[in-house]
């Protein structure tokens, strides 16, 4: 039995390009949504439709020749007018988890350690954002592109006082410092901890909305602490910040792979509501509802 031999086998190539054509637009549209590039896809797509509107409505033979005519070319002022867009499409797709080695996550993750270690050590404040599957539009936005190799000592250089990217957030992909002095949103609840700073309340902001994983080092004690989908976890030693990367970076990439993915960028949403942990008193965990 082969597809043909359905009841209508006539309908399922049809449905299924509408699918395929629906899933592309609905990915690339949600995919520039938020960047600087929206109100041009936006002004490109209304003038387009109201010229297209116009000429059969009006019965304009000229404009009708023309655009039938051009059609072809519209792909190439596509390609170039939407090149960064485009390129970073390109990038998202080559950085899926699919194709993420386990040497090469393990290798990302000893450099964050690394540095947390050196800055914790120097209580030199900082701020790290892993990216995963939600991408970091806004925050990207505010920062400035550095797209260099990520090392320890890059990452040093960076939050180094009185540096000009030291106030702000790192955001790392792919074992790549991608942005440094990103602000990040600052989470709104009114029951956290009055002794939070900025950094801690930006890190659980971020971690909020989106499914980064966010590591916060304290200017006044050299504290490490990490947060994750709406949770802030304080005081934690640098085996336990390895061990929770490890889990959480290596493990899902491995066991959910393309699939996930998906999921993970189309359907589901970051959990509301945050809560915080101190070590040492894992029994006590507060929570607050969302903003």
């Amino acid at each position: 039995m082969n597809v043909n031999d359905f009841q209508f086998p006539g309908l399922w190539r049809p449905a299924l390009e509408i699918f395929i054509l629906t899933m592309v637009i609905y990915g690339a549209l949600r995919f520039v949504r938020g960047t600087r590039g929206w109100p041009v896809v936006t002004g490109f797509i209304v003038a387009l439709l109201a010229l297209v509107l116009v000429t059969y409505l009006l019965d304009l033979h000229v404009l009708r020749w023309l655009l039938g005519t051009f059609s072809a070319f519209l792909a190439v002022a596509v390609v170039v007018i939407f090149q960064p867009e485009l390129r970073r499409m390109l990038a998202e797709l080559g950085n899926l988890p699919l194709f993420a080695t386990t040497h090469e996550q393990r290798e990302s993750i000893e450099v964050v350690i690394q540095a947390v270690e050196r800055l914790a050590k120097d209580r030199i404040g900082a701020l790290l954002a892993i990216e995963q599957s939600i991408q970091l539009r806004e925050a990207v936005e505010s920062g400035v592109r550095v797209d260099c190799e990520a090392t320890p000592e890059m990452l040093e250089c960076i939050f180094f006082p009185n540096n000009a990217t030291h106030d702000g957030g790192v955001l790392l992909k792919g074992g790549r410092i991608t942005h440094a002095a990103c602000i990040f949103p600052l989470t709104q609840s009114p029951e956290l901890d009055k002794s939070l700073g900025t950094r801690h309340r930006a890190a659980l902001g971020l971690a909020e909305e989106t499914d980064a994983v966010v590591v916060v080092i304290s200017e006044e004690t050299g504290a490490v602490s990490y947060a994750y989908k709406g949770q802030l976890v304080r005081g934690v030693t640098t085996e336990e910040l390895r061990a929770f990367l490890t889990a959480t970076l290596i493990h899902p990439a491995k066991a959910r792979g393309l699939v996930a993915w998906v999921r993970a960028r189309f359907l589901e949403t970051p959990p509301p509501g945050p809560a915080v942990v101190t070590r040492g008193n894992l029994g006590k965990t507060s929570s607050a509802p969302g903003p």
